[in-house]
């Protein structure tokens, strides 16, 4: 249904290294890039490698807030050890844990996820959801 999401962020270098480290563990990759330092309209997607973006990041240095409480974006994982990986990435690259990777069987019983908040405060997740 989705072609692609965007997220306004206040720095787009940041952003750009965090989701680099985050992303890769799930095997998404920066599918585009338009990064010229000091101006605006800067940008980049990411999305599976050699496809297109399935999110963009916008530089809003004016500050652009995150949606509330009850949104977040759920990236797929290959496997269970990605989901821990784009935890332990997020938790290096200045993002904040907002749920250790585990089983969330509320969900159903092979929901196995992690979430975090960015550092541009929006919510994010891995999840695998399959038997292993």
């Amino acid at each position: 249904m989705l072609h692609h999401l965007s997220f306004g962020v206040a720095d787009i270098e940041r952003a750009c290294t965090f989701y680099d480290a985050v992303l890769a563990p799930l095997g998404y990759v920066r599918v585009w890039s338009d990064l010229r330092p000091g101006e605006i309209g800067q940008a980049v997607g990411y999305g599976s490698p050699g496809a297109g973006d399935k999110l963009a990041l916008k530089l809003k240095p004016e500050g652009q807030r995150p949606p509330g409480p009850g949104f977040h974006l759920a990236f797929a994982a290959p496997d269970r050890a990605a989901v821990a990986q784009f935890h332990e990435a997020a938790l290096q690259h200045g993002g904040r844990d907002n749920g250790a990777p585990g089983l969330r069987a509320h969900y159903g019983p092979h929901y196995y996820a992690a979430f975090v908040i960015d550092p541009d405060g929006y919510a994010i997740e891995a999840v695998f959801n399959e038997l292993v």
